[in-house]
């Protein structure tokens, strides 16, 4: 089944329409990873429980040093048993860049066994002294691992953190980025946090680069420049019109990156939100 099946995804032979883009709701574990390891099958069940159907998992050799060294051992057919027995489909994972470069076949595998139609890059992981050349190569790195990936029948995406947003010589660097990625090897998942954190337009963002983005992580501070996080459409964010971009940008899946508290207010919003 295709990440965001017109309109629909049935789970269990339940049939389940979503808003926002006819989309299935879903949600990163990374914000959750403490609960997660304590309680796999519980942590899920929790959240499918609020209405979510689509779970972004993190790679956990790649993560093994942030938490998820627990989940080290569980056999991918074992870890897509238990998400789908708790009601969720998983379509996409993080891997950090290194994990990648140095193991790819073995995490093509181990992907293609969990039924992952994104192989997400977590962040190339590059010093805050980078120079722009430094970046291209990443790029091409990039895009040859992308090659390998499409091959076994999967979407190579990288997520934008701030370290992208900042410009180099005039250059910004995610600019760059785009500019070296294959765009039929290596899509974008957008931040959208990240981008406004930035000072930068996140409508005007995704709207740059038509059908270059694969998914959006959806994350938000609460209004009048407080701390902490706003749940989705609490927030300053305006959401719809986001949503409305992204449609351009060529998302087709989008995930909650908050934590537990967060992620159950979210999902009133989005699950109502017409775009």
């Amino acid at each position: 089944m295709g990440v965001a099946a017109a309109g629909c995804l049935s789970t269990g032979g339940l049939e389940l329409s979503a808003d926002p883009l006819g989309m299935a709701p879903g949600f990163q574990v990374f914000p959750v990873r403490l609960q997660l390891v304590k309680d796999f099958e519980g942590t899920l069940r929790e959240v499918a429980a609020v209405g979510y159907r689509v779970v972004e998992m993190c790679s956990p050799p790649g993560f093994v040093t942030m938490d998820l060294a627990p989940l080290v051992n569980m056999k991918a057919s074992e870890m897509r048993r238990i998400i789908g027995g708790a009601g969720l489909n998983c379509v996409s994972c993080h891997f950090q860049f290194a994990e990648l470069k140095e193991n790819l076949e073995d995490r093509i595998a181990w992907a293609k066994v969990l039924g992952l139609k994104h192989m997400i890059i977590a962040t190339f992981a590059l010093p805050r002294n980078a120079t722009m050349d430094d970046w291209r190569r990443a790029a091409e790195d990039a895009n040859k691992m992308g090659e390998q990936t499409k091959k076994a029948g999967m979407q190579l995406g990288f997520h934008n953190h701030g370290f992208e947003l900042v410009k180099i010589d005039g250059v910004l660097i995610f600019d760059e980025l785009m500019r070296r990625f294959d765009k039929n090897l290596v899509k974008s998942q957008c931040q959208v946090a990240n981008v406004v954190g930035a000072g930068l337009d996140p409508v005007e963002f995704l709207t740059r680069y038509p059908g270059r983005f694969v998914s959006l992580h959806l994350a938000d501070r609460p209004a009048g420049g407080g701390r902490g996080q706003a749940a989705v459409g609490k927030g300053t964010i305006e959401w719809p019109k986001v949503f409305a971009a992204a449609k351009t940008g060529g998302i087709e899946a989008y995930f909650v990156e908050m934590n537990m508290d967060a992620l159950k207010d979210s999902y009133p919003y989005l699950h109502a939100m017409k775009v």
